[in-house]
């Protein structure tokens, strides 16, 4: 039968008593008093049954089994102080993301290495989520949640409003003579025609009776798929436009209408919880984030 532990403050007070053969200098580094480290020797040697140390005026010895004793206690808590230094680097290099998917792939992917650049002794690993999955909030330092809103208690910041607008290859366009109205989108294929986003567009462009109901149903769950498919040629897609600026700018994709959509509960976020809010990696994280929404800011009203 395995024997029940003795106190755990009697086994540290053994620890310190037996490094410093002095229980005062014990009780200064427990942050305890001399009576009490006394206490609680005395405790644990009441319930072993034998001293583990010898008194004598103004020192104390160890007995023949408190030295067996102490080895093995020293040791045991020093293999518990290691492995809580190893956790707590390897906790404070390693910064766990957990990304919608359009912001990991349209946003993150193309710009972390600079961040990595920055802080060099700082490990980011990113977890894309898709439509059929929610956030890591349980295990995650930081995420990006697209749909999903972050438990009460996290901190929250509003980085990408959930603006949308059709966008297609010129090639597809071309196919019909350029798309010049609404309309013409209705003479094309469309990527991912169920998306509730289709409807509150046409709406916002006068076409409120506009129905896709009876086209085939493909599911991509990511505008980053979404906008590929939009690239080759498949179909036309519904896309924000911020997500879309490089391939917008190289001409893989043109936008016909300046009419953007948008739901106003819809945003991307960064969020966090408040056991980490404070550490250094959120906090880098989290000022690099936003010091590129700014830049991107800056460079769109420059243009």
């Amino acid at each position: 039968m395995i024997q029940p532990l003795p106190p755990l403050a009697a086994i540290r007070a053994f620890d310190a008593a037996s490094r410093h053969l002095s229980f005062t200098r014990a009780a200064d580094e427990l942050g305890m008093t001399q009576a009490a480290v006394s206490y609680q020797i005395k405790l644990l040697e009441e319930k072993l049954g034998f001293a583990l140390f010898v008194r004598k005026p103004r020192q104390i010895e160890l007995t023949e089994k408190g030295k067996r004793l102490a080895d093995r206690v020293t040791w045991a808590f020093e293999e518990i102080r290691q492995s809580f230094d190893d956790i707590r680097e390897e906790t404070a290099n390693t910064l766990i993301v957990s990304s919608n998917t359009t912001f990991a792939v349209n946003w993150l992917a193309h710009r972390i290495h600079a961040f990595e650049v920055q802080h060099p002794n700082l490990n980011v690993r990113i977890i894309p989520y898709g439509p059929a999955a929610s956030p890591e909030f349980d295990t995650a330092d930081v995420v990006v949640s697209a749909c999903y809103p972050p438990p009460a208690d996290w901190t929250s910041h509003a980085i990408v409003r959930a603006q949308f607008t059709p966008m297609l290859s010129p090639a597809l366009a071309d196919t019909i003579g350029g798309v010049k109205e609404p309309a013409d989108i209705l003479k094309l294929p469309i990527v991912d025609a169920r998306d509730p986003w289709w409807a509150i567009w046409f709406k916002a462009a006068g076409m409120p009776e506009v129905n896709l109901d009876h086209l085939p149903f493909s599911r991509m769950g990511s505008q980053a798929l979404e906008a590929n498919r939009a690239i080759a040629g498949q179909g036309v897609a519904i896309l924000t436009p911020y997500f879309c600026r490089e391939a917008l700018a190289q001409g893989l994709l043109i936008q016909p209408f300046g009419i953007l959509a948008e739901v106003p509960d819809e945003k991307w976020s960064l969020c966090y919880a408040p056991t980490v809010r404070n550490t250094r990696k959120v906090r880098l994280f989290r000022d690099w984030v936003l010091a590129e929404l700014e830049k991107d800011k800056a460079a769109e009203q420059a243009a």
